[in-house]
């Protein structure tokens, strides 16, 4: 690469948060709204609309623009929809919900990336929210980060779980577990999809969730076939199942509290136990098209999740639970071709059986 070329990349990374509020500012202000209702409003206009300066309103749609999301027309100085005209409905909403997961739970905290790395743990939340702990305990406590991390978290769920069970064996009738499966969903969804006489799932988390969980189960008619066991993973797992999903979990620890869990689960099982893991992964190469991963997630997890833990390239996840007494049986990769295009995470289905 040369110099010349070096710059320019540092530029690209210098504007990114400029670039990324200007165009969510459009949005928040209704200013894309206006657009879609009234195609060919000016500044002044729009600054009507929306209650603001036009001038301040050029300023912001100059960028967009530039972007071919919204057109220009110098003859009468009026603005209308270019790209975003084309882009289905449900796929804005998609990108918008992340959009809003960047500024609400990101921007600020990420003001002391550097200082929560060498903590060990997210200082942003304790500086703005006088919080001290991850993310996902803040979150019970504040509505603001509460309402759009749930948001957007649910949205990928809903994308993600349908592949994970089609590429996931569970043999009918298996007893399965649910390991850190929260309030029940995860053992809910795997009942549904992988129905079979005799099946049944049991999500394990910490005992305060147990209510929660029943209540879900008894709501979604399937009280019979699921239930809770309260625990805690870096203690031990419950014994007496076939099968260990591990989803939306490991991805949250280093390596240390990695092996800690996965030991744990191999102890749990009988010989020839399964357990599943559905993990985001880095290219081995990282330098290819298709590592999108690693432009958020570690200034995510470190930064504002868990002061730890980020995806890991497929290698590490096979090696870690070959580590712990796993063979790996069987790997399955998202195809970077049939998720959107604004997707960040690549997944995979890692499964492995206990050996002897």
């Amino acid at each position: 690469m040369t110099p010349e070329a070096t710059l320019a990349k540092f530029r690209e990374h210098m504007v990114g948060p400029a670039r990324f509020m200007n165009l969510l500012s459009c949005f928040e202000l209704g200013v894309i709204d206006a657009l879609r209702e009234r195609p060919g409003l000016d500044a002044v206009e729009l600054g009507r609309v929306v209650g603001a300066k036009p001038d301040a309103v050029e300023q912001l749609l100059h960028l967009p623009v530039k972007e071919g999301f919204v057109a220009y027309d110098p003859a009468t100085g009026g603005y209308s929809l270019d790209a975003l005209a084309d882009l289905p409905q449900a796929d804005l909403d998609r990108v918008l919900i992340f959009m809003d997961l960047v500024k609400v739970t990101m921007l600020r905290q990420l003001y002391y990336l550097t200082e929560s790395v060498k903590a060990g743990t997210v200082v942003g939340l304790k500086e703005f929210y006088g919080y001290e702990g991850n993310l996902f305990g803040a979150v019970a406590e504040h509505k603001d980060l509460r309402e759009s991390w749930a948001t957007a978290m649910d949205a990928g769920t809903a994308r993600v779980d349908p592949w994970f069970f089609d590429n996931v064996e569970i043999p009918a009738g298996a007893r399965v577990l649910d390991l850190a499966g929260n309030t029940g969903l995860g053992a809910i969804n795997t009942y549904r999809h992988k129905t079979s006489p005799g099946l049944h799932v049991t999500t394990f988390d910490l005992p305060e969730k147990e209510q929660e969980a029943l209540e879900n189960f008894r709501a979604n008619g399937v009280a019979e076939h699921c239930s809770f066991i309260g625990g805690d993973v870096f203690r031990e797992v419950p014994t007496g199942f076939d099968v260990v999903l591990i989803r939306h979990f490991l991805t949250l620890w280093d390596r240390s509290e990695v092996l800690k869990i996965l030991h744990n689960v191999n102890k749990s099982l009988d010989v020839g136990g399964q357990v599943s893991v559905l993990v985001p992964v880095y290219q081995d190469d990282v330098r290819e098209h298709d590592s999108r991963s690693v432009d958020f997630y570690p200034a995510f997890f470190l930064g504002c999740a868990m002061g730890q833990g980020g995806p890991q390239k497929l290698s590490t996840w096979s090696g870690w639970l070959e580590e712990c007494g796993f063979e790996v049986t069987e790997v399955v990769v998202e195809n970077p071709t049939d998720i959107p295009a604004d997707a960040l995470p690549l997944q995979a289905v890692v499964s492995a059986r206990k050996t002897a």
